[in-house]
């Protein structure tokens, strides 16, 4: 656990009303965004949490461990305005999926620090920094 990957995430409040047929989800879009520093777990399913308007523009900072399986577990709140507001977080983020950190050629664990920004911007619910 050496190294602590920030991933920056727009998490898009009630933007996950139908879209077309054709068009992409919220969590493809920041999937196919998001491009990883070398050898840092990257998301390989996503999951947002439902949450309501009164929220947005607040951001829950959160930390986290993936293993070398790409499961993230030891979850920690490092800021948040709203203690439900964070346990809706977490939960979502306990949902997604990593390809986990490789170091020489070998998966391992990593720290993870996820800002997580509460948007109700349907068009760019995600970004990757």
């Amino acid at each position: 656990m050496k190294a602590i990957d920030k991933l920056a995430v727009l998490v898009s409040l009630g933007a996950l009303a139908p879209f077309a047929a054709s068009a992409k989800t919220l969590e493809q879009t920041y999937l196919e965004s998001y491009h990883p520093a070398p050898g840092a777990p990257a998301p390989i399913a996503v999951v947002s949490p439902h949450i309501g308007s009164s929220f947005q523009g607040e951001t829950v900072e959160i930390e986290f461990v993936v293993d070398p399986t790409g499961k993230p577990s030891d979850f920690s709140v490092k800021s948040a305005s709203d203690h439900t507001l964070a346990e809706l977080v977490v939960a979502a983020v306990k949902k997604w999926e990593f390809a986990p950190a490789i170091r020489d050629g070998v998966p391992v664990t990593t720290k993870v620090d996820l800002p997580v920004r509460i948007t109700d911007e349907s068009a760019d619910a995600y970004a990757s920094n």
